[in-house]
């Protein structure tokens, strides 16, 4: 066998794979002597077919067959020895007249070009990377939450802003018939307040749905109904009355703190200030980083030039896909899908640029870290390593897993590199800011 490499332009070549009778003909004999040890038909003994009906019968579909697996198994060889980076896979080139019944075979193969470019890590632009901070407000307000959710109901008879109130909303029209609680910090509609403050228990008050709650979503828990219905709903509903309590705040004191973060971990009202500045910042971290992430992405795509095989990979799109594309469809798939192959690219030069690699056992750490912070979600704080291992073992089983605990890490390790070599900015904001200017 025989293959050759036409080049093209810098990002299409064609390879041409000469087949000759020698590089076959001993497979397809082998095989054929093989049918005819198993074949049954009629009139002959098993194993005693005549060998000229075994090529009749079967012959050019095991030519084809082993000439198509040949081709296959030394084009791929070729092209990792020579080193060829291909985008897709070889395409075969129609051929007019092609005649499976000569003895020697020729076929073309087009290929399309991975292009040559560089990405350098030292950006020309300044990439801002947010440090989320938790200011005074925010932490207030997290102690004032802590104090209502470990507080005590007392129960009262009339309604008042501090109250929670707990009735039924009805409408037998639209079949609403729900028990809810309601606090006032949810509700958007003033002349709903006004309503609500200073009923009683048992009292039956009517409310109009449009503009009652702050958020639209409340409408699906409190009446009962799936958010496509809440959606289209301009209707009054009666809310019976049923419960109204006052949740009295718990006490900053060292019974609370044990039962938040264990015995003597947090011992004053400003050690426990500064725990949930320390633990909201860390949980800010994960979103910084997201969009640090995703800044630098966006900023390689847009400032990486490079030219792409832009008609092999339609035509690669229309051949390949699962249900057969017009050219025009192809275009229009391509167009979509090109974005994210230039960062594909992009994300593997960076990688072998830099030799970034995910070793086994630091993927095995990274999983069982994985597994800890799930356990953590459940109250298991402190699980045994072997505990730990046995489960890791599990999930490093799975290939789905696997692949996907490799992308998390791997996109952990290109946030460090991104970290230690990008051209960045440190810019603190609050939260509440930070939502602002990324989010609008």
């Amino acid at each position: 066998m025989n293959i050759t490499k036409e080049q093209i332009d810098d990002l299409n070549a064609v390879v041409k794979v000469a087949v000759t009778k020698d590089d076959y003909q001993d497979k397809v004999d082998k095989i054929l002597k093989d049918y005819r040890k198993q074949a049954n038909i009629p009139g002959f003994r098993k194993g005693q077919v005549p060998m000229g009906l075994i090529k009749k019968q079967y012959g050019k579909a095991v030519l084809v067959d082993e000439v198509n697996k040949l081709i296959q198994d030394n084009l791929n060889k070729y092209l990792t020895e020579e080193k060829l980076d291909v985008l897709g896979n070889p395409l075969p080139k129609q051929q007019d007249g092609f005649d499976w019944d000569k003895e020697d075979f020729d076929f073309e193969f087009e290929l399309g070009l991975a292009p040559n470019f560089e990405v350098p890590l030292k950006t020309k632009k300044a990439i801002t990377h947010y440090k989320i901070v938790a200011d005074k407000k925010m932490v207030n307000e997290q102690v004032e939450r802590i104090q209502k959710q470990y507080g005590k109901l007392v129960s009262k008879s009339e309604v008042s802003k501090k109250d929670e109130v707990t009735g039924t909303f009805k409408n037998e029209e639209e079949e609403i018939d729900n028990k809810t609680t309601l606090e006032f910090n949810m509700l958007k509609s003033k002349k709903a307040i006004d309503i609500l403050v200073g009923k009683k228990v048992g009292d039956v008050v009517s409310l109009k749905i449009k503009g009652l709650f702050k958020e639209d979503n409340f409408l699906t828990s409190v009446l009962g109904v799936s958010a496509d219905k809440a959606e289209k709903l301009n209707i009054e509903v009666s809310f019976t009355i049923e419960e109204v309590n006052e949740r009295e705040p718990a006490e900053l004191n060292q019974e609370l703190f044990d039962k938040l973060f264990g015995p003597d971990a947090v011992k004053s009202e400003k050690e426990l200030k500064e725990r949930i500045k320390e633990d909201s910042e860390k949980q800010f971290e994960q979103q910084s980083d997201q969009k640090l992430l995703n800044d630098v992405t966006e900023y390689f795509i847009e400032n990486t030039k490079f030219d792409l095989p832009s008609g092999f990979l339609t035509k690669w799109i229309q051949m390949t896909g699962e249900n057969p594309l017009t050219e025009e469809q192809a275009s229009e798939e391509y167009e979509k899908s090109e974005k994210g192959l230039r960062y594909q690219l992009i994300e593997g030069k960076v990688i072998k640029d830099n030799d970034v690699q995910i070793q086994f056992d630091e993927l095995k750490e990274f999983a069982k870290g994985f597994i800890k912070s799930q356990m953590a979600q459940y109250g298991q704080l402190n699980p045994a390593e072997e505990e730990l291992d046995t489960i890791a073992a599990r999930v490093m089983s799975n290939q789905d897993e696997v692949k996907r605990l490799s992308e998390q890490l791997m996109s952990q390790k290109l946030l460090n590199l991104y970290k230690e070599k990008a051209n960045l900015k440190t810019k603190e904001v609050t939260y509440e800011n930070f939502v602002k200017e990324v989010y609008g």
